[in-house]
């Protein structure tokens, strides 16, 4: 009597630890299909340099910057519409793109039936989120370099920079996307976004604002950004980087640890 050989049976701790890859691999065989969707939002930051960045720029002149650094004010405004552009990016992807996923595509449902869990769907959601924020950056970085406003070698950095910026926004997006119930409650990304846009010294230095409303933009996740990649695109350091780098890093793994159980409780109703 033949004896078959035994089935051999993978305990789940030994599961590969890169299963949230399989999100981000799904979401680039979706995107070769439409990937000119992935550039809507890069364009409006390239509006707003061209057009205020030049225009205005012409009127203000330089900016005189703490410690006596001179820069132009095109200079001085890219890299915050940079950091604009990697926020908008992992934005846009963990809120109007998983909503539908979430709320109407059962997307997410159909994946529960393989070995990922919705841990893995938070992971590879945010990791797709980082290479959309990162891939404007890139682009961005490369309309500077031809306009001539890039001033230090440290601006290849803003690449990286822009992965954590993404990071952080992506989490929360995503965790924000959770509690959402219904297409209104989009209204509220935009109330959330735009006066970060406007408030996070973008435009203009920080300290053109009363010391009371210092104190609020410095609490904004944004203006962290936008002083992260300014300085590299500038090459002007000083200890107050690692703080902004600090904010982002606490900032996505709250929104991510948040995202990761409101997915697990969702998804397994």
């Amino acid at each position: 009597m033949s004896v078959s050989a035994p089935t051999r049976i993978t305990p789940v701790g030994k599961m590969s630890d890169f299963r949230a890859q399989r999100i981000w691999e799904r979401n680039l065989l979706v995107y070769r299909r439409i990937w000119k969707v992935i550039f809507t939002g890069f364009f409006e930051p390239v509006f707003y340099l061209l057009s205020i960045g030049i225009g205005i720029g012409a009127l203000v002149g330089d900016l005189t910057l703490p410690g006596g650094h001179i820069v132009s004010y095109t200079a001085f405004m890219a890299p915050a519409l940079m950091a604009t552009s990697a926020m908008n990016g992992a934005v846009m992807e963990t809120t109007f793109n998983i909503f539908f996923k979430l709320r109407f595509g059962n997307v997410y449902q159909g994946m529960l039936t393989t070995p990922l869990q919705p841990r893995d769907i938070a992971i590879g959601e945010i990791g797709w989120a980082l290479f959309r924020g990162s891939l404007y950056t890139g682009v961005f970085l490369l309309v500077m370099w031809v306009m001539g406003l890039v001033e230090s070698w440290w601006a290849l950095m803003t690449i990286p920079g822009a992965v954590l910026i993404g990071f952080a926004f992506g989490s929360v997006g995503l965790a924000a996307c959770t509690f959402m119930r219904s297409w209104q409650d989009f209204d509220l990304v935009s109330l959330a976004t735009m006066p970060l846009f406007l408030f996070s010294a973008t435009f203009f230095p920080i300290d053109v604002y009363p010391p009371a409303i210092q104190v609020l933009v410095q609490f904004s996740p944004l203006y962290h950004g936008v002083e992260l990649l300014r300085s590299l695109t500038l090459g002007i350091f000083d200890p107050s980087i690692l703080g902004h780098i600090a904010y982002l890093v606490v900032m996505g793994l709250i929104g991510a640890t948040i995202a990761s159980r409101r997915l697990d409780g969702l998804l397994r109703k």
